[in-house]
């Protein structure tokens, strides 16, 4: 049996996420990382060789280097935002050294900080002729997955299709500072979370096995505002956590949106979605929901099934020890047995391994990436401009929020 030797780009978060999550995959091993700092990829690294997942793993000086070694099989591109169009090249360069290709790039939501750039990243890798692979977690996550095809298969067989899918994703805000600034994020809440909530309410409402065209957005209704970070209090907080001043250069901490989406043959379907970095809870707020004319299905996140308390008498050092964007360690805390499987990083890895693996045509590409920011910058200039916008604007192509 063949193993698939991963190489990571980025050596943060989300990096350790998928790394941790790797201990449930087969047939892989983690070969190197490489960051923006050397620190950060001998960290994660470490962490794979602790985990068992990559006793080999190494840190890497460049991207280009770690694309060009034999002994990189793929990778996971899980840098910031505003390098992706930059290591896509340093990709291709490395790529272009080798023998034989990479058998695969995944690469973390979102794919870019606007529409333009996510198309210069698919053209790169079309250039490239490797596989692709678009990281969207939720569409992996068993909750998602088992609900969708039990109320597929026993409410709209009998019943017809849903035709309301709602999702919302709430934290108390980022971890790193580079989120907080506009130029190297691209945007805020709308697209730092929003890119989750809008894949896979688009997931939810369409039809198991049918394809992402079987559903075509048409237009795309948005608001956008700052509720808590700009208020001086919370700004200050910013300023002296960060270093950034929120209140002159600022993205957004909430945002909603309404898309009309037409299935193929006329019938109008609806998605609501909404994000925030100002909910203050035990943990994550994330739901789904999905409705038809018989039935719904209700999906809680937050819901892990097992809880602790802590009474005032239990004091300790805060951290997320217990549940992803945890705000307190005392009273009633969810505990998350299983982060990476209970969101969807296990499945998910598990299927881009295998497909890269077989050269089977992955479940989400690129191709996949650019549609959710075309639908991202919809929303975005719709909350500029007060008005509803067609996704399929060939203007959104040019088009960039904060610029």
């Amino acid at each position: 049996m063949s193993v698939l030797r991963i190489g990571f780009i980025g050596g943060g978060f989300i990096t350790r996420f998928h790394i941790q999550s790797l201990m449930q995959v087969r047939d892989c091993v983690v070969t190197g990382v490489t960051s923006a700092t050397l620190p950060s990829a001998e960290g994660a690294a470490a962490l794979a060789r602790e985990l068992g997942v990559g006793p080999d793993a190494r840190a890497y000086a460049s991207s280009e280097e770690l694309a060009a070694d034999p002994a990189v099989d793929a990778l996971w591109i899980c840098a910031r935002n505003d390098t992706r169009v930059e290591v896509m090249k340093q990709v291709a360069a490395g790529n272009a050294r080798r023998d034989t290709p990479l058998k695969g790039i995944c690469l973390e939501k979102p794919l870019a900080r606007t529409l333009g750039e996510a198309l210069e990243v698919q053209a790169i890798a079309d250039a490239m002729g490797v596989p692709t692979g678009y990281l969207e977690d939720m569409l992996f996550a068993p909750a998602l997955a088992r609900g969708k095809e039990v109320l597929w298969r026993r409410g709209a067989g009998t019943g017809g299709r849903p035709y309301l899918a709602r999702a919302s994703e709430e934290h108390a805000g980022p971890h790193s500072k580079w989120f907080w600034e506009p130029a190297i994020a691209g945007g805020g809440a709308l697209l730092d979370m929003m890119c989750h909530s809008i894949e896979a309410a688009r997931w939810l409402l369409t039809e198991p096995g049918a394809p992402r065209a079987s559903l075509t957005p048409v237009a795309v209704s948005a608001t956008t505002a700052n509720l808590k970070w700009t208020q001086p209090h919370y700004a200050a907080q910013l300023r002296e956590r960060f270093g950034v001043d929120w209140v002159a250069e600022h993205s957004e901490d909430f945002a909603r949106a309404t898309i009309h989406w037409r299935t193929e043959d006329g019938q109008e379907l609806l998605s609501e979605t909404s994000s925030s970095w100002c909910f203050v809870g035990a943990g994550l707020r994330h739901e789904f929901a999905l409705l038809g004319p018989e039935y719904s299905l209700d999906i809680d996140m937050s819901a892990t099934g097992t809880t602790v308390f802590f009474s005032r008498e239990v004091t300790g050092e805060a951290g997320e020890d217990l549940v992803e964007k945890q705000n307190a360690e005392q009273g009633l805390m969810p505990i998350s047995p299983d982060e990476p499987a209970h969101y969807g990083y296990s499945n998910e890895n598990r299927h881009f391994v295998r497909a890269f693996l077989d050269g089977s045509a992955p479940e989400l590409t690129f191709h996949d990436g650019v549609e959710v920011m075309r639908i991202l910058m919809a929303a975005y200039k719709s909350a500029e401009e007060g008005r509803t916008i067609d996704p399929s604007d060939p203007d959104l192509a040019d088009y960039a929020p904060y610029s």
